[in-house]
């Protein structure tokens, strides 16, 4: 290739071209210099310039060239249309084990192409897998033949070229490489009409990329390029392999047009020769990627040219712009590129840009090497290079001079050094663990060698390559006295796994030997069983470069070796495939074991690589077994991409199966019949001892090397093998899938456990080792990696370390819901010997291996042991900062809580086993220069956590912590986790489950559930109503719940809301109505009766309702029906349901005297006295109150002017009783901080028990107990935290607040007021449980739920190993305010009979559920499910008879009233989407539901005879004539539409145009059309397009393309998703669907944006948090009529609104009914308002 007048000109035909093989290699001399192939091309280089210049040659076209070869496999895709293309999808595959599997994936779809052909005359279609990080994106590039015709071909670096954490060689990770182009674009300028024509292209996925260049010309003619201002070229590859942070991504892209002369058949064919003709199975090398990339470029016959300042632009759809606006959001020159690539665009045009070629590198040649030694120096670190080691750890000294100046000056190595050889050699073990590639060690002779033995043993027992390379002394000064010669011959003896000593230099042996001697070496390092390996190098003098001559005879044979870059031996293995019907006996015996398995466990060990990551989380999907994951294996801190419950369905991990082996019945429980090892270690001891018991079991450990790692003496079946190669065995023998009751109740278990240590962790106030080990484990970013040191801190990890879930984003590939969406974090850890030695520079050496952040953890004392890796630290080369944490306890806090710790005196603990110390930490670290930060709390460790991950430096993060303060800890945890799994398993052993159950976790369902109005009266107004008030009677109301199980267990529930409480009687009602409705046939949980977020996620999953959409009152009558009905299903109380037993036997050993079982049978009660009256009155009361045997009393205060009044109605009470009786006084945040301060000051004296709310900002509540020294209690503070409780409740640890009042009905259910409980509880404050005048059934339910809360507080004590305090009293005295009931039989409260206080015994409370009868005397009114009424109803319009399916809720009831609601769908909806909500509203308006015209079982006929028959139109238009007759005909008054985004533009549009009958419109995800003529023209062409899809290839296929779209994205975290898209799929008449898809075209329906600024009718915008589109949209609608002046009702309110949904999508309606329910309410009210 030539450059002239700035044209690159292709010289085809010229053979001196052909470098390699137009000049005879054996003209090069022998005495070439290293990497001398550069020079050599140099000179090859200058020749032919040389060459053409003289003979003046032209460039001339030879008979078969064909320029066509420039863009082979594509066409040109520039076109003068503003229309979309008619197919645009992308489909993303399961993932695949290896890259091998993934391209069979992809071919297997082209096969179904080809045999149903798509029928759009333009489209693309991208297939997308996600597949394994082992083959990058270079090497699969690099590994093309050279008979590939597939052009263009190119790699792309991701990295800034500025990255300081880049290599020497920018291309070993974060790269893009592509073959072929599906389509291209060339031109002179790039117009905004070509631009527009890219984006055709990659409209549909944002991984859909052009790639391409600004400013340079394309000519196919004279096949040339040249610089150009304005011109470009651009393409978008056949197939792609792009490098994502945790796993690659291989695409094969598929574009045809008709109307261009490329068919679909011509472009499947042309992809399918190119997805052949590509090698996809590419071995891993140890290669680095400069010698991969320089052999590369050295086998093709290619010249290739070096450009300067030139970029290649890789865009996507988001930095084009969107096509709804029609405007580019970058401009092309501005959009992303890369400053780094290799492009070849034919077979003799190729070039690079900041890349190196043959030329870049230059090194000294042998010939001026002044010695022998260092010509074999020089030859053992060239042969390193080549092999891929180009890390080098070099410790000073003289007799290694030659290697460490070798290494030092070779330009492709990275050489660190320190003086401690023990540090530096774990440095080098570090490295290897990050980069799955050895670091060559230098150092010097004597004990410089054995200092490394340390590092040495781990790498031999942790199977990590190290390549060590020592020098000696010569052997005439071995065994003579000589300094620091010792005998270095198998200095390591079997720690190695091979060693050689060299002779010393010498030109009369080979030099070729020096380089088989390395590559046999570190063939053994690399190849199973992986070690390190030792090469003993003797010299002799001199050290230095003196010269010293030498003969260059010794360089005989290097020839070849010299042009090229790769090493002198290659081994090459041969692997033996076998099909999937030839496995071996051996390996079907072991399947056969595993098919056979009915408790199958599967260990995960530490796991090094990415490879064995991603195969370890598909061996885990595709068995279905329960997955104990170890620390070390990455997957035990997992991050889950997305939160679809059938993918957390697929996997069942047990993270806590340590603390669950605490429990005797968990150890009872967990006896596997079989169990898969994968990796040779196991941190958890107990999970260890637990494989021990299981000895008669069948034990599978597969592992690459060969050792017996059995220290238990139990593993049948050795399988050698690597964990792809074992997980492909086990994925092609299609094993079935066998759900157990073991591995369902086992993770439930987990799941106990895991709810109990979070809590502990997370409760507790100070900063626990546990708590450092959590956060630390959460802080891991996606791309970061953790070094977990040995001790106390892995151990941590491994128990209390936690991963997170966030929904998917940005460029992540979409995964069906049926796949993994989970990724491994890297961990590392030096367990090979688990020494403690070493752990700091092992980690610096790992994050310099691995190139990521990473966070090292480990203990002071570890940290001390190696203080010399912060000399390593300053040497920052080739790595990104790293954070150490250090937990310093001031000694080795592991010996406490082992058993000598309690057998051994405290001095010698402390001096022999703890080595307690108080070295300064910040003090070392200031000596090197290294920042630290010294933290003590919670706050302060994550400040510091936040601050490190995005430093640009190194932090040292100390954590101040305690020996004994940590061993109490640790033991409460345990002693709570052993509770816990107890507390599990005695749950479930009572439930009558089949051994293997085919629904996951649930025993039954609900056959129907029914609610009751109640009215009852009360005996005075409640002590929320003002005191004012003079009604004539007072009453309660609420709903009383049936719910029926289908084994004929019925359950009580009651709601029972307060508008205070900001809940209407009239909205609980609806939501009532909608859960009826989705909640028969759910199936019920095994899970509910333990709580702990079981009734979220079942509410959730089952119902498929947001909880937090709920209203708190509904919440808990629902779960206390559920309850209930399990109990009875059980046929035990609530309580025993709740406690899993009346009381265990660990418990009752414990109990010593009867009186305390009785005492825990009854709760006591609290009397209320709502304090109106002078102090005297309210005093009489208190007094008569005590003489009833009420021992604790609550009184209302803040009712009066003067906080002054209320203290001296407490004054006069403690005057009359004394102190005998307990008062307790709320104030429910009425008062000021300064009138709170006046009432305290005066009631010093009075022993208040404590002061409910007693000021109206929450925050100065800790104040208030601050500066008056009074107890104060939580109660309206807590009514909001539906949502993450804990953390809401940590602001209220001060000890002042001595109580929390619930009220399970405020809080939202026993679940969340169960764990605000334990919360107090655990804080040493009273969970007093509060009614809200409630009935009798609440009051039933409160009292066993009371009783539960106490026996909680009695194990916490026991677990805190304290004594219990005296039962309190519960604020349940509403009672007496109850005049009537729901029940005939009240709940007796009294004295009782071996007592003197008021309480209620739990035995009664008990009967009273069970057998509960409705007293229908208070009964208003009844409901059960309601019957939708169906019926069609005809209307003629155009010519055309449309037969709709009406759907109607409510008919009968409302036929007198006017209030009407039209529920219109979307597309591919019916009308049945909508009863859910029909039926909440049905209670005051009748809500109707049609089949739009072409959907569900709606009919459209022509009505004209043959001869005048036409195609029927489905418009806008039309739809909404139709609507208008129908509503006509159903009502003479207007109608309120509600419509949903195709249903929600019809609602719009008759809102705005057909006036008169319609009195509002509810808009959800609803749009007024578009603006801009051009968009309406290429949306109506994408919806044409996509109806004749719909048309040719039928219902299913178009859903799932439909479905596959990013405004779905939300939806699809939908439980129910699947059932959804299921129910698209029924619709009568495709045809008049495809009809109605085209008709209703956004591009076709009239834009109403004018409209809008007229609009005086009512207007409710509804739209999802997350879809960022319509959200704009309806912020703009609201703009612009807010422009009018007549948009407002007769008070001056505006009368048009828009709520934002949280948490929702696109389609909001499905996603959150209960929080459009409401929306539409507030919508009917208003509507009320206006005349």
């Amino acid at each position: 290739m030539l450059i002239k007048d700035g044209v690159f000109k292709n010289h085809a035909l010229l053979p001196c071209i052909f470098l390699p093989s137009s000049f005879p290699r054996q003209s090069v001399s022998p005495k070439l210099k290293f990497l001398s192939n550069q020079s050599l091309r140099s000179f090859h280089n200058f020749r032919l310039l040389h060459f053409q210049q003289k003979l003046n040659l032209k460039v001339i076209a030879e008979k078969d060239f064909d320029a066509s070869e420039l863009v082979s496999g594509g066409f040109s895709g520039v076109e003068d249309t503003d229309l979309p293309l008619e197919f645009c999808h992308t489909r993303t595959l399961p993932p695949a084990l290896t890259l091998e599997h993934g391209v069979l994936e992809i071919k297997q779809v082209v096969e179904k192409l080809k045999s149903n052909p798509l029928c759009s005359a333009s489209g693309i279609l991208r297939l997308q897998v996600a597949v394994p990080a082992s083959t990058k994106a270079l090497n699969w590039l690099c590994s093309q033949p050279q008979s590939l015709g597939a052009f263009p071909q190119f790699y792309l670096s991701k990295r800034e070229l500025q990255d300081p954490s880049c290599d020497l060689f920018p291309l070993e990770g974060h790269g893009i490489s592509g073959i072929g182009s599906a389509v291209y674009f060339t031109g002179p300028c790039l117009t905004p009409k070509v631009w527009g024509s890219i984006k055709r292209y990659v409209s549909d996925s944002p991984l859909i990329r052009p790639y391409g260049f600004m400013g340079i010309s394309f000519d196919t003619k004279s096949s040339s390029l040249k610089y150009e201002t304005g011109s470009f070229y651009f393409f978008i590859p056949q197939i792609e392999l792009d490098e994502l942070e945790s796993n690659f991504i291989l695409a094969a892209t598929l574009a045809w047009n008709e109307s261009l002369y490329c068919p679909f058949d011509k472009a499947v064919e042309s992809f399918e020769f190119r997805l052949n003709q590509a090698i996809y199975c590419v071995s891993p090398s140890l290669e680095s990627s400069y010698h991969i990339w320089i052999n590369f470029i050295q086998r093709r016959n290619f010249i290739l040219t070096k450009l300067k300042n030139v970029q290649m632009v890789h865009t996507d759809v988001h930095s084009l712009g969107g096509n709804d606006t029609g405007s580019d959001h970058v401009l092309p020159e501005e959009a992303p590129s890369s400053h780094q690539f290799y492009f070849r665009l034919s077979l003799t045009m190729a070039f690079t840009c900041n890349l190196p070629d043959s030329l870049s590198k230059s090194h000294c040649s042998v010939q001026d090497c002044a010695n022998i030694n260092a010509v074999w120096s020089s030859l053992i670190i060239e042969e390193c290079t080549r092999l891929g080691l180009t890390y080098f750890c070099i410790a000073p000294g003289s007799r290694s001079s030659p290697l460490a100046v070798a290494a030092s000056s070779h330009p492709l190595t990275t050489c660190i050094s320190c003086f401690d050889e023990r540090a530096l050699a774990f440095h080098a073990v570090g490295y290897a663990r990050g980069s799955y590639r050895p670091a060559v060690v230098i150092t010097s002779s004597g004990t410089a060698v054995s200092n490394l033995l340390p590092a040495v043993v781990e790498a031999s027992q942790d199977f990590l390559p190290l390549l060590l390379l020592t020098a000696d002394r010569p052997p005439e000064l071995q065994d003579a006295g000589a300094n620091q010669a010792i005998n270095q011959v198998n200095h390591f003896g079997s720690f190695v796994r091979f060693f050689f000593s060299l002779p010393p230099p010498t030109d009369h042996i080979p030099a070729r030997m020096v380089l088989t001697t390395v590559d046999s070496a570190v063939y053994f390092a690399t190849h199973a069983p992986h070690g390190p390996v030792h090469i003993n190098c003797p010299f002799r003098e001199p050290l230095e470069d003196s010269p010293k001559e030498w003969a260059s005879n010794c360089l005989k044979g290097l020839d070849f070796w010299m042009l090229r870059a790769e090493p002198f031996t290659k081994y090459i293995s041969v692997k033996q495939f076998h099909a999937c019907n030839g496995r071996s006996g051996e390996i079907l015996e072991v399947l056969e074991v595993i098919k056979h398995a009915s408790r199958g466990l599967l260990l995960l060990g530490a796991i090094h690589t990415e490879d064995e990551l991603w195969a370890a989380l598909l061996l885990a999907k595709h068995l279905s077994w329960p997955v104990a994951a170890d620390i070390l294996s990455g997957l035990r801190l997992r991050k889950a991409l997305t939160s679809f419950p059938e993918v957390e369905a697929n996997f069942l991990y047990i993270d806590n199966l340590d603390h669950a082996l605490l429990s005797d019945l968990g150890r009872a429980w967990v006896k596997p019949d079989t169990i898969i090892q994968i990796g040779s270690k196991i941190t958890s001891k107990r999970v260890a001892q637990m494989l021990e018991e299981c000895s008669m079991c069948s034990y599978i450990l597969v592992d690459k090397h060969p050792y017996r790692h059995d220290p238990s003496h139990i593993v049948t079946y050795r399988i050698q093998s690597s964990i792809t190669e074992f997980a492909d065995t086990l994925i092609r023998a299609q094993l079935p899938r066998k759900p157990s009751k073991w591995g369902q109740f086992l993770q439930i278990i987990d799941k106990m456990v895991a709810e109990e240590v979070g809590f502990q962790i997370y409760s507790e106030c100070s900063l626990t080792e546990p708590y450092v080990a959590r956060v630390t484990t959460e802080a891991l970013a996606q791309d970061a990696a953790l070094f977990v040191g040995n001790s106390m801190v892995i151990r941590d990890c491994n128990m209390y370390g936690q991963g997170w879930v966030k929904s998917a984003a940005g460029n992540a590939p979409r995964m069906s819901s049926c796949e993994t969406t989970f990724e491994g974090i890297r961990v590392a850890g030096n367990r090979g010997a688990s020494g403690i030695d070493g752990l700091l520079s092992t980690a610096i050496g790992f994050a310099v291996g691995c190139n990521r952040r990473v966070i090292c953890l480990i203990g002071d004392v570890s940290f001390l042991h190696d203080t010399n890796g912060l000399a390593i630290l300053n040497q920052r080369i080739r790595r990104k900062p790293l954070t150490i944490i250090v937990v310093n306890n001031h000694g080795g806090a592991i010996f406490s809580l082992l058993p000598i710790a309690n057998q051994t005196q405290p001095s010698l603990l402390n001096r022999f086993f703890y080595t307690s110390h108080s070295i300064s930490i910040g003090k070392l670290c200031q000596a090197h220069s290294v920042k630290h930060l010294h933290v003590r709390t919670r706050m302060e460790l994550e400040h510091a956590l936040l601050l490190s991950g995005h430093a640009p430096t190194d932090y040292v993060i100390e954590v101040e912590s305690c020996i004994e303060d940590n061993a109490t800890f640790h033991s409460i945890l345990m002693n709570s986790a052993r509770q816990a799994a107890d507390h599990a398993l005695r749950i479930l052993s009572r439930l009558s489950v089949p051994d293997h159950v085919c629904s996951s976790l649930f025993l039954g369902k609900i056959k129907r559930m029914e609610y009751s109005l109640y009215r009852i009266e009360l005996c005075a107004p409640h002590t929320s109503t003002p005191s004012s008030c003079n009604s004539e009677g007072f009453y309660r109301e609420g709903f009383i719940l049936t719910l029926s199980l289908n084994d004929g267990s019925v359950g009580f529930g009651e709601v029972a809301p307060m508008e205070i409480h900001k809940e209407k009687l009239q909205d609980v009602e609806e939501q009532l109505r909608c859960i009826l409705h989705l909640i028969q046939g759910a199936e019920i949980s095994y899970l509910l009766p333990l709580r702990n977020g079981s009734f979220s996620s079942w509410i959730w999953e089952r119902l498929g309702i947001k909880p937090c959409s709920i209203f708190p009152s509904v919440r808990c009558g629902l779960e206390m029906a559920v309850l209930n009905a399990l109990a009875e299903r059980q046929g035990s109380s609530l309580s025993s349901l709740l406690l899993g037993c009346e009381i265990s036997s660990q418990e009752s050993a414990s109990v010593k005297e009867d009186e305390t079982m009785e005492r825990m049978s009854r709760v006591q009660i609290c009397a209320l006295i709502d304090s109106d009256g002078t102090p005297k009155d309210v005093a009489s009361i208190a007094a008569k109150l005590f003489e009833e045997g009420f021992t604790t009393i609550k009184l209302k205060v803040a009712r009066r002017s003067n906080p002054l009044e209320d203290a001296a109605v407490i004054q006069e009470i403690r005057q009359k009783i004394g102190y005998k009786i307990k008062i307790r006084a709320d104030a429910n945040q009425k008062w000021t901080f300064e009138q709170a301060i006046q009432f305290a000051s005066a009631v010093k004296c009075c022993d208040l028990q404590y002061i409910e709310e007693p000021v109206v900002f929450e925050d100065d509540i800790i104040r208030f107990c601050e500066e008056t020294g009074l107890p104060a209690a939580l109660d309206e503070s807590i009514d909001g935290m539906h949502e993450d409780p804990l953390n809401m409740l940590s602001v209220y640890k001060h000890p002042g607040i001595v109580a929390v009042v619930i009220k399970p009905n405020v809080v939202g259910g026993f679940e969340n007021a169960a764990l605000i409980a334990k919360w107090a509880q655990q804080h040493d404050k009273m969970a007093v449980i509060s009614s809200a005048f409630e009935s009798s059934l609440s009051l039933s339910v409160y009292i066993q739920f009371a009783n539960y809360l106490e026996q909680q507080y009695t194990r916490i004590c026991r677990v805190k190993d304290k004594e219990t305090k005296p039962t309190i009293a519960h604020g349940l005295g509403t009672y007496r305010w109850l005049k009537e009931d729901v029940t005939a039989k009240p709940l007796k409260t009294c004295v009782h009979s071996h007592g003197d206080k008021v309480e209620v015994s739990v035995q009664d409370a008990a009967l009273l559920l069970r057998n509960f009868r409705i007293n229908h005397e208070i009964i208003q009114r009844s409901y059960m499910e309601e019957e939708i009424q169906t019926y069609r109803v005809s209307v003629n319009c155009q010519g055309f008879s449309y037969s709709l399916k009406v759907r109607e809720a409510g008919k009968y009831i409302h036929m007198m009233q006017d209030k009407v609601i039209i529920f219109l769908h979307g597309f591919l909806g019916t009308g049945e989407d909508w009863i859910p909500i029909m039926k909440s509203l049905s209670v005051t308006a009748r809500c109707i539901s049609v089949d739009l015209p072409g959907h569900g079982e709606s009919q459209i006929q022509n009505c004209a005879n043959e001869e005048g028959k036409v195609e029927s139109s489905v418009s806008i238009e039309v739809v909404a004539d139709v609507l208008h007759k129908l509503i006509q005909e159903i009502t003479p008054g207007r109608v309120v539409l509600v419509g949903y985004s195709m249903g929600a533009r019809v609602a719009l549009y008759m809102a705005l145009r057909c006036s008169k009958k319609i009195g509002g419109a509810v808009i959800i995800s609803g749009s007024p059309g578009l603006k801009d003529e051009a968009m309406r023209k290429i949306r109506t062409a994408q919806d044409d397009s996509k109806a004749r899809y719909l048309s040719a290839h039928g219902l299913q296929c178009f859903l799932d393309m439909w479905y596959a779209g990013d405004i779905w994205n939300s939806l699809r975290n939908h439980p129910y998703f699947g059932q959804i898209v299921e129910s698209r799929a029924h619709h009568d008449d495709v045809s008049a669907l495809a009809k109605a898809l085209s008709g209703l075209s956004v591009g076709r329906q009239p834009s109403l944006w004018e409209d809008l600024k007229q609009c005086t009718k009512p207007l409710l915008f509804i739209v999802g948090e997350k879809d960022r589109k319509f959200k704009e949209i309806a912020h703009q609608m609201c703009q612009e009529i807010s422009n009018n002046p007549g948009n407002k009702d007769n008070e001056g309110k505006k009368i048009h609104e828009m709520i934002e949904v949280s948490d929702c999508g696109h389609a909001v309606h499905v996603e959150s009914p209960l929080s459009v329910i409401n929306s539409l309410r507030k919508l009917l009210t208003n509507l009320d308002h206006i005349v």
